[in-house]
């Protein structure tokens, strides 16, 4: 088996369709992937209706951990759990907001973006920091993610409607899903999850660690892999791919069938 935890689709800021992702995945010798895309659910039904190989229902969802952002992956989550689909659908109605204010303050600070040319970029997806971005570049900024600009309190930056990862890992499990806090050391990102907050995390249910990602480097995973012993967590790999978004393929980091199994009983054991 050939397993990859963690992908995304247009359904958020990939830029492959869901129905089209299955077959990418089977064709890059997958057995087994996870569609989860960033706060919707949206992309499940093609991609599930699309699919030859085993697809994980999941999300992936934006949450608070202490003063910085983190990335909680959902895993066997019911697609159909109202709860998590209301939380979600909450979350992307404040992310277009905050979109609007943020493309505002874009303008204000020089930059001649409009709102329609982002909602262009995003070609009906959900809006995000990515798509601002793009049309940022399109305008000649070149990193978008600096303070000066759309970076997490940058000068552009706008707060947003978040849970608390405690919160987010509780959903999660009463959709039947079980929790795993995605890339919590990637180099790319501005705060890293330290040994406490993951031990506080392991104490509030959740399941594993995002250890293998392509923005993690050896000596990162090797830690993350030590951490996760001591806390009694298991350990993913994944691709994060976001199609012709970022340099990454998919099938580039791996899960372990073994891993893969015992996830299925957590999210079992907690259905």
């Amino acid at each position: 088996m050939t397993i990859d935890l963690h992908t995304h689709s247009t359904a958020s800021d990939g830029t492959t369709p869901p129905a089209d992702l299955p077959r990418l995945a089977a064709e890059a010798g997958l057995t087994v992937f996870a569609l989860t895309d960033h706060d919707t659910l949206a992309g499940l039904a093609a991609a599930s209706a699309a699919s030859e190989i085993e697809l994980v229902p999941g999300v992936e969802i934006s949450c608070r951990l202490d003063d910085a952002e983190v990335h909680l992956l959902g895993l066997f989550v019911e697609p159909g759990h109202e709860p998590l689909a209301a939380e979600l659908d909450l979350i992307r109605t404040d992310r277009a907001r905050r979109a609007v204010r943020m493309v505002e303050r874009c303008r204000e600070l020089g930059a001649p973006i409009s709102l329609a040319q982002v909602e262009a970029i995003a070609a009906g997806a959900p809006l995000g920091r990515p798509h601002i971005a793009a049309a940022l570049a399109a305008v000649g900024v070149t990193d978008a993610f600096t303070p000066d600009w759309i970076a997490d309190g940058g000068r552009a930056d706008v707060p947003k409607h978040v849970l608390s990862t405690v919160d987010a890992i509780a959903l999660v499990r009463a959709a039947g899903g079980t929790a795993v806090l995605a890339h919590p050391r990637s180099v790319k990102r501005r705060a890293e999850v330290s040994d406490t907050q993951l031990a506080t995390l392991a104490s509030a249910g959740l399941s594993g660690l995002e250890a293998d990602h392509p923005e993690q480097p050896p000596e990162v995973r090797a830690r993350l892999r030590e951490v996760a012993a001591d806390l009694g967590l298991l350990t993913t790999g994944s691709s994060d791919f976001h199609g012709d978004r970022k340099p990454v393929r998919l099938g580039e980091c791996t899960t372990s069938p073994e891993v893969l199994a015992a996830l299925r009983e957590t999210a079992v054991s907690v259905s």
